[in-house]
């Protein structure tokens, strides 16, 4: 499946901006299963400084900084990407789980980073009794650890309400797991902490989800968002991404941009400005299939 992508973010300020420095995740990344064909960055006003680098993960990251007076921040993204992902994957046929954590420091060496990295607490992903009870019902002793990492994404479609601005980037995880609302960057957090609490490395995936319209309807401009899910890893099989918004394993129609311990790591757009500390913030994302 191909698809063109358009990540517009647009910043309003209240007053005037001397000069701003930005820290962007909003290129897409080459994976096993997705290949970036082109992609551009479009920035208004021009950066006086533009830098690409690969950051630890193996991400995309674009550093610029605006060093003239501005009122307004425009950052468009374009790509076209290529996605042939597989979702024929046989879950009961991966180890079990207790077979799945790691033993060493080298263990699990994949995608530039060691996978038990993976298996540590994150600054949004802190390990707790909470997640580690809720994780339990989940790992019966010998069951296959897709299937745990299925069986959990299902349980957190069903036990969790998606309730958009119910929380922030700032809401503590231990506050989604007891009120079970939020979007679908807390569902991520939550199944990953709960796969960290019995010892398993997962990790945060950033992205989009092609939508589709009603029947009937055309598709509106700027309809699609910016969507998160999670990754387990088997030492066979490697990274298997589960969707818990809509209770799916991952596959073409899910476009990955980046990777990481939780949101912080993937954040698509971040900085610093000097001026006005104000402003008006709108987002619009559109994901198309090209033929």
């Amino acid at each position: 499946m191909k698809y063109r992508v358009v990540h517009r973010t647009e910043y309003d300020y209240a007053g005037p901006v001397d000069q701003c420095h930005n820290e962007a995740r909003l290129l897409l990344r080459d994976s096993a299963h997705q290949h970036c064909e082109a992609t551009q960055l479009d920035i208004e006003p021009q950066p006086k400084v533009y830098r690409e680098r690969r950051d630890f993960f193996g991400n995309r990251v674009t550093y610029f900084a605006i060093q003239e007076r501005h009122s307004r921040l425009r950052v468009s993204a374009t790509s076209e990407v290529e996605v042939t992902a597989d979702r024929n994957i046989d879950l009961s046929r991966s180890r079990r789980w207790e077979q799945a954590r790691p033993h060493g420091a080298d263990w699990g060496l994949q995608d530039g980073g060691a996978a038990c990295l993976f298996a540590l607490d994150s600054p949004l992903v802190p390990l707790s009794a909470p997640a580690r009870q809720y994780a339990e019902i989940s790992c019966p002793p010998g069951r296959p650890l897709l299937e745990v990492a299925h069986d959990l994404m299902a349980r957190i479609h069903r036990d969790y309400t998606y309730v958009p601005g119910f929380t922030a980037v700032t809401t503590p995880l231990a506050e989604v797991m007891e009120h079970r609302k939020g979007v679908c960057q807390d569902f991520a957090h939550v199944a990953i902490a709960c796969l960290r609490s019995m010892g398993l490395p997962a990790r945060y995936v950033s992205g989009y989800l092609e939508t589709l319209p009603p029947p009937g309807q055309r598709k509106l401009v700027g309809a699609d968002a910016s969507h998160a899910w999670f990754a387990v890893f088997d030492p066979d099989l490697g990274w298997v991404e589960f969707d818990p918004t809509n209770d799916r394993m991952a596959g073409e129609q899910h476009l990955t941009v980046a990777w990481g311990r939780d949101f912080a790591d993937v954040s698509p757009l971040k900085g610093v400005l000097y001026g006005s500390g104000k402003h008006r913030l709108k987002v619009s994302v559109d994901v198309a299939r090209v033929e």
